[in-house]
């Protein structure tokens, strides 16, 4: 019988410090549930995906800094075509036109020639 009274008061104890911590885990619950610990929780979320953002625009702008570069130079070259060009056109014009001088500051690219005059 003492036996049995002796488990009877062990498992009065357990349950009494099963009720203390019951206590305790509620008051940490209510705690946890304030705005503050909300707002705490939301800064540091906000926090590290402001992190992951600057990351991906870090990487974002340096392919944009890429890409704007390879498209000046796509520009120039293109720019560099068209002057080599118009250059080819009056060395073939000074070629079958001889008495034409193109270094004339007389020379004037609006007007025609034909028939070897200018029009």
């Amino acid at each position: 019988m003492e036996e049995l009274q002796g488990k009877v008061d062990k498992l009065e104890e357990e349950k009494a410090a099963l009720e203390k911590a019951k206590e305790s885990w509620e008051v940490e619950r209510k705690r946890l549930i304030t705005w503050r610990v909300c707002c705490l929780d939301s800064e540091e979320r906000l926090k590290k995906k402001i992190g992951e953002w600057e990351e991906d625009y870090e990487e974002l702008k340096e392919k944009y800094d890429g890409a704007v570069g390879e498209l000046d130079d796509l520009n120039n070259s293109i720019i560099q075509e068209h002057i080599n060009g118009f250059e080819k056109g009056l060395r073939q014009a000074a070629f079958f036109h001889q008495d034409v001088d193109i270094t004339d500051s007389k020379f004037d690219v609006n007007k025609d020639i034909v028939d070897g005059k200018l029009v």
